[in-house]
């Protein structure tokens, strides 16, 4: 089998008690590695002493995770790293069997509760093994990204725990964030694992493994580690001993070993909860993971102690390596390309409604303005600065309505892989559109000054001043699209679109009103003149409730004496307060909708303490 190197990641989990390695590539396939037909190698192993097998227990080396403490410098310390990097190599040779040539990208699992000084000891051994500098990545990180391609649905903000018990136990809170995952807390205990559940079998079956010399106590603890396995599955089996006879161990003995560490991991990880500051009903779920997680007792004791049904992923001692294998891929495999969506009938409504309609309430309001005094000294003009407003205010709305549709094509020409995110693209699509939005109503300001040769100030402050609280909101929308927090029922394209039967509403009705005003008052048609104006009253009044109500019931109710009092005040003067309420209207709709279907369908997110993650670690091993 002999494969791409340049585009091939490699990704090895060297575990307390077995190392674990995946080929991945960038077309998403991948590959375990096996090592004598297992997918699981032995990283235990003796350190040597002048050249013959250590004979004292001080010098058994549990695997790559842990450094030796005593060998701090000089030859004591090459011969550590000479022993670690062992298991690596078979990992290295293995690689590059399957691939035909070294490997370049390199990614190791570490557990998320260790410092600098086990990290750098983790990326001395793998240089030692002949490995590429290493990219580091935190177990439980690992473990959500695998979730995530399994397709387990993790939103964006959402809180999950990772239960990863080995040899040890580490539970780690995370949260989803708009780049990836981040560790909110973590807590780790190296008596809570498998090793722990070995000795605790061993002395059940009087195969104690606190003695001996180094060979044979490697073979005590595989002896009792298979059997362990076995017992998972079957009542009863024959344990081997080296030097003596064969012993049977069964299930009650396995399940008596197990139980108290099933509660030391379920109070870790309520305790790990509680360090994030979170409790179980904030979480997305309880994942289990490691080469003990299929221990019996440890689901129902988990279950028991925080109140939620754990899951315990398939395969659970591989999920690390095959995790890491896809934690920041190159972006041809990792990032989605983004294209602009052609709209569909409705969001294209949504878009062009309120765009043409801001375009005939501009344009009647420029031609029908009334101009005094043009030849005096003396100049002024007539604006309907209601309609003028509206104008302005339905710019914005048609902006934000095509929201989704320009954060889709700045995304599709942005190199910043933030924006091609659906937060990013959202985000940059919301405040893209406020700015064009204010840009279109500011022009108007400017244009219809220029037009009338009069000062620009009074234009600006009708046009911008009442799209400001719309502006505002939009920009809050746009941060909580970037921070997905929420993703809003129906999606962002439904959210940002305005109500249609409101906007056609309130255009008819300032379009009668504005004739109303201006058109020649001839006597055979003052009446309809009138009736029209009235009319436009009504139907401005029915918009403002259509913007502000929702339930049918209650649009009824209020849309008739409020159309009367709109129809009953129709004159000069009061239009351009009628304009301001129906832009006030359409900020009360926005208000209503960022309440509605973002801050109110679940209570704020908790987020970790201010002082930065919760990392624990009781004891050198770490986690499993």
């Amino acid at each position: 089998m002999d494969m791409g190197a340049g585009e091939a990641r490699l990704s090895i989990d060297c575990g307390s008690a077995g190392t674990q390695a995946v080929l991945a590539w960038a077309d998403g396939s991948a590959y375990v590695l096996s090592f004598d037909g297992n997918p699981s190698l032995h990283s235990t192993s003796s350190m040597p002493a002048n050249g013959q097998a250590a004979r004292q227990p001080e010098a058994f080396i549990p695997g790559p995770r842990h450094p030796v403490e005593d060998a701090t410098a000089g030859d004591a310390r090459g011969d550590a790293l000479e022993v670690a990097a062992a298991p690596l190599r078979r990992v290295v040779a293995a690689a590059e069997r399957v691939v035909g040539q070294p490997v370049r990208d390199v990614r190791v699992v570490v557990p998320a509760g260790w410092g600098p000084r086990r990290r750098t000891w983790m990326r001395q051994v793998a240089h030692r093994a002949g490995l590429p500098q290493p990219r580091l990545v935190e177990a439980p990180v690992a473990v959500a990204e695998y979730l995530l391609t399994t397709g387990v649905r993790v939103p964006v903000g959402a809180f999950l725990v990772v239960c990863d018990v080995g040899a040890g136990a580490e539970v780690t809170v995370l949260r989803r964030g708009p780049a990836g995952f981040e560790v909110l807390a973590t807590l780790a205990d190296a008596a809570a694992g498998g090793t722990a559940v070995d000795h605790a079998l061993a002395d059940a079956i009087g195969a104690s493994t606190g003695e001996g010399q180094g060979a044979s106590l490697a073979s005590v603890a595989d002896s009792v580690r298979v059997a362990k396995e076995a017992l998972v599955s079957h009542p009863a089996v024959t344990v081997p001993l080296p030097d003596r006879p064969p012993v049977i161990a069964n299930s009650a003995m396995l399940d008596e070993a197990v139980r108290p560490v099933a509660w030391r991991v379920a109070q870790l990880t309520q305790e790990t909860v509680a360090a994030a500051e979170l409790t179980v009903g904030d979480l997305a779920g309880i994942y289990c993971v490691g080469g003990s997680a299929q221990l019996p007792h440890l689901a129902a004791a988990i279950a028991e102690h925080t109140g939620a049904a754990p899951v315990v992923v398939p395969e659970p001692g591989l999920v690390a390596a095959r995790g890491a294998a896809d934690v920041g891929a190159v972006d041809t495999a990792t990032v989605e390309r983004v294209e602009a969506p052609v709209p569909p009938v409705r969001r294209a409504a949504a878009i062009a409604v309120p765009g043409f309609a801001s375009l005939a309430l501009i344009w009647q309001c420029l031609l029908t303005a009334e101009r005094h005094g043009t030849l005096g000294v003396y100049y002024s003009v007539s604006v309907n600065w209601g309609e003028f407003t509206m104008a302005a205010a339905m710019a914005l709305l048609a902006c934000l309505a095509a929201g989704t549709v320009l954060g889709s094509l700045i995304a599709a020409r942005s190199p910043t892989p933030g924006t091609r995110t659906e937060g990013g693209r959202v985000s940059v699509g919301i405040l893209a559109a406020v700015s064009l939005g204010a840009a279109i109503a500011g022009l108007y300001a400017v244009v219809t000054s220029q037009y009338f040769g009069m000062p620009v100030g009074p234009y600006l402050k009708w046009a911008l001043w009442p799209i400001a609280p719309v502006s505002v909101m939009a920009v809050a929308m746009a941060v909580v699209a970037a921070r997905q927090w929420r993703s809003p029922h129906g999606g962002w394209s439904a959210l940002l679109a305005a109500p249609t039967g409101s906007i056609v509403a309130a255009t008819l009705g300032m379009g009668l009103i504005q004739y109303s005003l201006t058109a020649d008052r001839w006597p055979d048609r003052i009446l309809w003149i009138d009736i029209a104006g009235r009319v436009g009253g009504l139907l401005l009044g029915v918009a403002v409730v259509m913007a502000v109500v929702t339930p049918l019931m209650f649009r009824l109710i209020l849309a008739a004496p409020l159309a009367v009092i709109f129809a009953a005040i129709v004159s000069r003067r009061a239009a351009g307060m009628l304009g301001v309420i129906y832009a006030i209207a359409v900020a009360t709709w926005w208000a209503t909708r960022l309440w509605s279907r973002v801050l109110r369908p679940a209570p704020p997110a908790r987020t970790a303490p201010s002082t930065g993650p919760v990392r624990a670690d009781l004891s050198p091993g770490g986690g499993g």
